[in-house]
């Protein structure tokens, strides 16, 4: 069984395009590989402003349980519904977390992969 990756990390826009466009050349040629999916953020503050201490803690939650309603995801992290649901809006809306039949919040992914660097500029 394959697992669901997601690469997340810092990077400029110019390097996610080549990467599109080798992705392109391949599929054109027949070479098609498995599917990759990335978000990227240009700087590092961006990308940690998305996957905070307390989201990190929801996405594990959900993998560890399944899908749950944010109000039993809250009960599970000890944490207000609100706060919580906010935390869930800025996920799903950065495609880390998606909906179930049921409305229902899962998270997608077996494996989160989150890569920076810090340059000295």
């Amino acid at each position: 069984m394959t697992k669901k990756h997601v690469h997340i990390g810092t990077e400029a826009p110019e390097r996610g395009f080549e990467r599109f466009v080798h992705a392109w050349e391949r599929a054109e040629n027949g070479r098609q590989g498995e599917t990759e999916v990335h978000l990227n953020f240009e700087a590092l503050p961006m990308l940690m402003a998305i996957l905070t201490p307390c989201r990190l803690e929801a996405l594990k939650t959900l993998r560890q349980h399944g899908p749950l309603s944010i109000r039993a995801l809250a009960k599970k992290l000890g944490r207000d519904y609100k706060n919580v649901h906010s935390d869930c809006r800025a996920l799903e809306g950065a495609g880390l977390l998606e909906r179930t039949p049921k409305d229902e919040l899962q998270a997608p992914w077996d494996v989160i992969d989150a890569h920076f660097s810090l340059i000295a500029a």
